[in-house]
């Protein structure tokens, strides 16, 4: 029997809320079996009380009603959970152990010797979890219209349930139109909930081994260990594979089953500290109750693990994922496939979007519409919620977008020679330590000093510096290695936003060290102003900065500044001028680049190579310069820029960032505190891929 050993995950919730005898978790059950194990559960543990519904969706508006607090759902109802109308949370995600952690591989089960392959499916018989799960529905589904084997053109063709009926011969996925083909091969009353035999994974299977159907969608851990001989997998190639294959022969790597309730912190923990003091009771076993299988929990559930806190149902549900269910779930696309929607950060990028948004417009449509958000993450955020569409941001948060599930659509190039290449010759630019002429201050004597960063989590201005730094001294707290410094981003608590600059107003500046082109001193320009008026010691920047501020072809704050005042220092060299840039830096990192869900990486394209003929360097219209920025730096994209350049589609964030950057990255996020909470949200499960 296993044993319970639930086990926090990057930190507790809040602070535990100590359980009153008279506070209960209603646990929501969805059939007589259920409720039998919950029964069972609440003599062992008197924390519980048990809810009865009639399916999975009465009990999510139980729980929004505060007439229920949880129940575990698979990733199609954790979706439907989060929509605004219910505004559930996940809170604690099932762990299946070694085989995949935090998330499970969506199969396609078919007997031995059967012999067809995926691409042979029409006219055959299925057997589905049900209507809108993950493994059984949303997944194959999906993958099936992605790969043009079921056609369909979309809602405004028909229904996905009618495509699906009349590709296969027959179906069983209960939750259904009952009297429909989607119903036809089940055996009971075709709703999701246990009185249907086939419902869930172990009834798909039954389907499938019973002979009603001819292939079972279902997870990978479903067939029997004793009957894992008879039956194969269906691979997206063609071929067949063993059952225990999974891990290279599978639709889909999905985020696991996981208890959502209502977003309240003190609920989250009663929770969390109520099954986790359950003992005497295995929470992961449904023998008891036989036929009955993953009663409340999947049986084959090793432990749990708590989510991260503030993480949602489209965080942990991920970008790919997304796409994936909401291409299933029948939704028009908030925005036409002629048009993109930017998200800026901040008034002044706002204000330069809807410049852009006016010149955008032909035929009395906008090319570009305009969202915005305070900080990038927001707007990673609003892209991944499908409430924006990109923005072009740097290295780091080219890695943080990847772990949720976004990719790289364009990337900056800085050569104007190379904007006829490929991307695969695209911009990369060094990250360098810039200090005052004469300062005495060298690589080696930093400690101690004061640091001027571009913004926590950037490229340049933090990931290459701190992990150098955190490479030499093992240490995570770089409050000890620099006394104070400007790192926009920062806790305002923080002596990293102690020499920021704010808006410059007198009193109740709400902009300092806020990650936004506000505070003066954000971004490269601003990490260069933070070291030329004497607020750090140091700056970390990218290689062009300097002379792009000084000799007289700067901002007004910049006019009197030489680049003769200033000087490279890195590792293992004394001062050396600016110009020795190629000699002496921290690191050859990755052009910035513009990051879109996969679904619109091709509209994204499009419409941009459209934008930069008209507004780029030397475009034809002179109305507006996607690359120059009149009330700031470097605002929407880098001023340096001379076009953008087409990553090509299914390119992974990983393997655009480039080995040597991933292995920075992965060797900085040693340190929790460079990991934003975004970031942990993202990545607490392994289903995102590098």
């Amino acid at each position: 029997m296993k044993s319970l050993h639930l086990v926090a995950l990057l930190g507790c919730l809040a602070a535990a809320v100590y359980a009153a005898p008279t506070e209960k978790v209603r646990w929501c059950v969805k059939s007589d079996q259920e409720y039998r194990k919950c029964s069972d559960l609440a003599a062992a543990a008197p924390t519980f009380t048990c809810v009865k519904k009639y399916n999975t969706l009465e009990c999510i508006v139980a729980i929004k009603a505060g007439e229920a607090d949880a129940i575990t759902v698979d990733g199609g109802d954790i979706y439907t959970a989060g929509l605004s109308n219910y505004d559930l949370q996940p809170i604690i995600a099932e762990d299946y152990g070694s085989s995949s952690e935090t998330c499970y591989y969506a199969v396609a089960v078919v007997k031995k010797g059967s012999g067809f392959g995926i691409r042979d499916l029409q006219g055959k018989k299925s057997c589905h979890t049900g209507l809108g799960k993950s493994a059984g529905w949303n997944i194959p589904i999906g993958t099936l219209v992605a790969m043009d084997i079921i056609k369909w053109n979309g809602i405004e063709d028909k229904p996905v349930e009618e495509a699906v009926s009349s590709f296969f011969q027959a179906s069983c996925a209960p939750g259904a139109a009952r009297g429909s083909k989607l119903c036809q091969l089940c055996k009971g009353d075709c709703s999701r909930s246990h009185t249907e035999p086939y419902y869930d994974y172990s009834g798909a299977f039954k389907c499938l081994a019973e002979d009603a159907g001819d292939v079972a969608f279902v997870k990978h851990l479903t067939v029997p260990d004793a009957q894992k001989p008879n039956y194969e997998l269906l691979c997206k190639d063609g071929s067949r594979a063993p059952i225990d294959s999974y891990k290279t022969c599978h639709l889909a790597k999905v985020p696991a089953h996981a208890v959502i309730t209502r977003k309240d912190q003190q609920l989250a923990s009663l929770i969390w500290k109520s099954l986790n003091e359950v003992q005497n009771f295995n929470l992961f076993s449904s023998e008891a109750y036989a036929p009955a299988k993953d009663l409340m929990f999947k049986d084959s559930t090793q432990r749990l693990v708590q989510v991260p806190p503030h993480t949602d149902s489209f965080l942990y549900l991920g970008a790919e994922y997304m796409s994936i269910i909401r291409s299933i779930k029948k939704e028009q696309a908030a925005t036409s496939s002629s048009a993109i929607r930017w998200c800026a950060v901040g008034h002044a990028e706002t204000q330069k979007c809807d410049l852009w948004s006016i010149n955008s417009v032909t035929d009395d449509t906008a090319s570009i519409e305009c969202r915005n958000a305070p900080t990038v993450e927001e707007c990673l955020q609003k892209i991944m919620r499908k409430e924006a569409d990109v923005m072009s941001v740097d290295g780091g948060q080219v890695y943080t977008a990847g772990k949720c599930g976004l990719v790289p659509a364009m990337v900056e190039q800085y050569d104007a020679d190379k904007c006829t290449s490929s991307a695969e010759e695209s911009s990369s630019y060094y990250a360098v330590a810039v200090v005052k002429k004469g300062s005495g201050v060298t690589w080696a004597s930093l400690k101690g000093k004061k640091s001027c960063h571009t913004g926590m989590g950037r490229t340049a201005g933090w990931n290459v510096p701190m992990g150098l730094i955190y490479n030499e001294s093992n240490d995570c707290d770089f409050t000890k290695f620099f006394s104070s410094g400007c790192a926009p981003g920062a806790d305002a608590t923080s002596p990293f936003c102690r020499e920021c600059k704010g808006s410059g107003k007198a009193v109740g500046d709400e902009a300092k060290c806020k990650a936004s082109a506000e505070e003066l001193y954000y971004g490269y320009a601003g990490a260069f102003r933070c070291l030329a008026e004497g607020a750090g010691d140091v700056a970390f920047i990218k290689h062009t900065i300097v002379p792009e501020n000084t000799d007289g072809t700067g901002p007004d704050w910049a006019q009197s500044l030489r680049s003769a005042d200033f000087e490279l220092i890195c590792p293992g060299q004394g001062p050396v001028p600016i110009s020795e840039f190629g000699s002496c830096h921290l690191a050859k990192v990755p052009a910035h680049a513009v990051v879109t869900r996969p679904e619109t990486h091709a509209d994204v394209v499009r419409i941009l190579q459209v934008q930069q003929t008209m507004f780029g360097t030397g475009g034809s219209d002179s109305s507006f310069q996607m690359y120059k920025s009149l009330n700031g730096k470097n605002l929407l994209f880098k001023d340096s820029t001379k076009c953008l350049q087409e990553v090509p589609a299914g390119k992974t964030y990983g393997s655009f960032l480039g080995e040597e950057y991933m292995i920075a990255m992965t060797s900085l996020r040693h340190c929790s505190e460079s990991t934003s909470d975004l970031e942990k949200s993202c990545t607490f499960h392994s289903c995102q891929r590098a």
